[in-house]
């Protein structure tokens, strides 16, 4: 007891002390989520409150989250837990924005009001914004302090900040400069202030601050990525292209359009513009080979560019055009090459020694299909000559079967049915006999064969004339000398 008296007296007496703790800087995109962990003394006591809060003034601003024990606490998007066994206090903080940003701290209490720091935190939450050229950047300021002016500026390098608008004076929005065109509003009764940036280009992307004391303490944090609109258009020499660009009417519908071409002196050379004074005006250029028509009710501008040369190849805008200078609405891309009938007169005339290689691989590639072809001709032609060949065969063999078959009917006897049975006498004979019943129609005079012996053979009741037969089969090899 008399050991944490004794320290409070040092800190009432030294405030200085409280801020001798470990620091670190996080950077952190908005949506995202911060995860901290402030390790503490083995002495430090279980019981003894752990806290997380804002600082300002070296002092707590906020409503602090706190814990005791192992149980974590939760205060809208942030949550503290205590884990006596690894001495650490571990902080979440959720759904990060941009006013987040700050100084915080997490520390045991001493009581009092009073804290022993175990890390400072520099917490920085950037608001990541998105446009197109010709876009409006328009934002507010998280809060404003009463008595102290508020800027908008642009970082320049770790910590200088280059001031583009300030409450403290109002800025022109008639220059390209980027501090020309960006103006800053206090709303005291909001407590912000609103930051607003027109006809933005893609060289305003980076990063800026809302800032207090002239850009000395930064309030918020900004990184802006402008984006050109780009088109691409080939063509061949002598030809025409016709480029159409849009834009939003009621922004710029009464301001004037220009086309021109991007240059190594000038930032982009104006060869025709258009007059602000009607809709649907047109114009030429000198040389009578651009024409420029502005359709404000729809916002959209239409260049014809015609009689083309291959020098006209390069990058073109459509822009705004103002006293001060072109404002890109659209970067062209056109590539001019040339005409084919003029490529061919070239090879043409080049000498047949010097022809390129190209041309010798055409050739070849051609003559390799002409001979590829005729040869795929060739057996085509030899595939259906066989197939015809062996059709007609096929059928002549067929027809001549059919005639046999035909001609072997009209004298053999049609076959009813056929009974094979074995001779009763032993086999040791060699001899096997076969009974066939034949049915026919012949005449009188024709004698019926029949294969079997004369003996087995039925009565003839009707007196037919019977011819019989006996066929032998060795069932031993034939001996070659007989």
């Amino acid at each position: 007891m008399e050991l944490r008296a004794l320290l409070l007296l040092l800190l009432l007496c030294f405030p200085g002390l409280q801020a001798k703790a470990p620091h670190a800087e996080e950077r952190q995109r908005e949506g995202g989520t911060l995860h901290i962990q402030c390790p503490y003394a083995d002495e430090t006591r279980k019981q003894e409150w752990k806290v997380w809060c804002r600082l300002r003034d070296e002092r707590c601003y906020e409503n602090a989250v706190a814990t005791n024990s192992e149980m974590s606490q939760t205060r809208d998007r942030v949550t503290i837990k205590d884990d006596p066994t690894a001495k650490t206090v571990s902080v979440t903080m959720t759904g990060l924005q941009a006013q987040d940003s700050g100084t915080y701290f997490c520390a045991v209490s001493l009581g009092h009001g009073y804290y022993s720091p175990l890390k400072t935190i520099s917490l920085n939450v950037f608001k990541e914004v998105l446009l197109w050229e010709l876009d409006t950047l328009w934002l507010k300021c998280p809060y404003n302090i009463w008595g102290q002016s508020t800027t908008w500026c642009r970082r320049e390098g770790q910590t200088k900040c280059g001031v583009m608008a300030s409450t403290d004076y109002s800025t022109r929005s008639n220059s390209r400069a980027p501090h020309d065109r960006t103006s800053i509003t206090n709303n005291n009764y909001q407590g912000a202030v609103t930051v607003t940036m027109k006809k933005l280009q893609a060289q305003d992307s980076g990063t800026y601050w809302c800032a207090l004391r002239s850009g000395r303490t930064r309030v918020m944090e900004v990184v802006l990525s402008v984006f050109k609109r780009t088109q691409q258009y080939t063509a061949e020499e002598s030809g025409n292209v016709s480029v159409r660009c849009l834009y939003k009417n009621t922004d710029y519908g009464a301001v004037s359009k220009a086309w021109c071409k991007e240059g190594a002196g000038t930032p982009c050379e104006i060869l025709v513009t258009t007059s602000s004074e009607a809709s649907g005006n047109q114009r030429t250029s000198q040389d009578g080979r651009v024409r420029i028509q502005d359709d404000t009710q729809r916002g959209i501008v239409t260049i014809t560019m015609e009689q083309l040369q291959t020098q006209d190849s390069g990058v073109y805008w459509c822009a705004l055009h103002e006293t001060s200078g072109p404002f890109r609405m659209e970067e062209v891309t056109l590539k001019v090459s040339k005409a084919l009938a003029d490529t061919e007169g070239a090879s043409q005339a080049t000498p047949l020694g010097n022809s390129p290689a190209l041309s010798s691989n055409g050739s070849t590639f051609i003559s390799l299909s002409v001979v590829l072809s005729i040869l795929l001709i060739l057996a085509l032609i030899t595939s259906v000559t066989l197939c015809v060949r062996l059709h007609k065969l096929l059928e002549r063999t067929g027809n001549r079967g059919a005639k046999d078959t035909y001609g072997n009917s009209e004298g053999t006897a049609q076959l009813g049915r056929t009974e094979r049975r074995e001779s009763s006498k032993d086999d040791s004979k060699g001899l096997k006999h076969m009974n066939l019943d034949l049915q026919s129609r012949p005449s009188p005079e024709d004698p019926l064969y029949c294969n079997i012996e004369a003996s087995q053979a039925p009565r003839n009741p009707h007196g037919e004339n019977v011819e019989y037969a006996v066929i032998a089969f060795n069932q031993f090899p034939r001996n070659d000398a007989g």
